[in-house]
């Protein structure tokens, strides 16, 4: 815990290692070990190690017994307390492969590789299209009721996987997205109007396709849920589907082929996207 400027404590930020990440528990222990050899060498106590890099000395000795992952400010701050010349700073990039849930980075990594990205939702705005604030307000509303320092860490690596618009060449990204989605204000009137002009404005891009699937449409290929397909450049792919194969990941060519049979039939069945455009602008002027 740290200390505000009124005496009273205060949570410190980072983020708790998860056990049963070994790859991320490894990487954070093995640079809690070069911190404290760091502040060994300088002759500081973690306590006085503490106050001076502004964070308070539980959260010190966490660091360093590979107990919590710091935030890049705390190893910017350690750099140049402990004249480190840069040394300590440049573990951030190693911090940033794990600094995240297992899950959530084998999920980028995947986005990362594709060539292509195919994605139907019918209960939320798609995590890549995601406002900040829209989905914050999907981490807090979440049961068990997650905790501040929880809902943080999950809006950070959603942003993080945004990335993949900065990608140069851009891989082809198309989402329908069912009505519905557009319609739930979801955090408020202000969250829901900020991400409907999110849309317009990733819809703009030459790469990405963003589709709304009616309400009043007769005909329905996703009523089983949620799908995706993510392709790669060497010709391989994975997808997934809530109602098929169990809803679990699949690569084999037959079920994909499925799956990419039930997408397009769901992209022909939507608005196009010049329709979905006009219908998102008609959804943001109503707000």
């Amino acid at each position: 815990m740290g200390v505000d400027s009124d005496g009273t404590e205060a949570e410190e930020p980072g983020w708790d290692v998860d056990p049963e990440d070994e790859q991320g528990a490894a990487v954070v222990a093995a640079l809690g070990r070069q911190l404290k050899a760091w502040r060994e060498a300088a002759s500081l106590r973690p306590a006085d190690f503490g106050a001076a890099i502004q964070y308070g000395e539980d959260q010190v000795r966490k660091v360093e017994s590979g107990k919590r992952i710091p935030r890049p400010e705390y190893l910017d701050r350690a750099d140049e307390v402990l004249n480190a010349g840069g040394r300590i700073s440049a573990m951030k990039a190693d911090l940033e492969q794990v600094r995240y849930p297992k899950k959530v980075r084998d999920l980028a990594k995947l986005e990362a590789r594709a060539v292509e990205i195919g994605s139907y939702g019918n209960h939320n705005i798609h995590g890549l299209l995601q406002t900040e604030e829209y989905a914050r307000a999907l981490f807090e509303m979440a049961q068990p009721p997650q905790s501040p320092e929880e809902v943080e860490r999950g809006v950070a690596a959603r942003l993080a996987r945004q990335a993949i618009f900065d990608r140069s060449p851009g891989p082809a990204l198309s989402f329908v997205q069912e009505e519905v989605t557009l319609r739930r204000t979801i955090g408020g009137t202000m969250v829901r109007r900020a991400q409907l002009e999110r849309l317009l404005e990733l819809g703009q891009l030459r790469n990405v396709t963003i589709q709304v699937m009616p309400t009043n449409c007769d005909d329905h290929a996703g009523m089983e849920g949620l799908i995706q397909v993510l392709k790669f450049a060497d010709g391989s792919a994975v997808g997934r589907g809530e109602g098929i194969f169990n809803g679990r990941p699949v690569s084999d060519p037959k079920q994909l082929r499925i799956l990419d049979l039930q997408y397009g039939t769901i992209r022909a069945q939507a608005l196009s996207p010049r329709e979905s455009r006009a219908f998102v602008e008609k959804l943001l002027g109503e707000t």
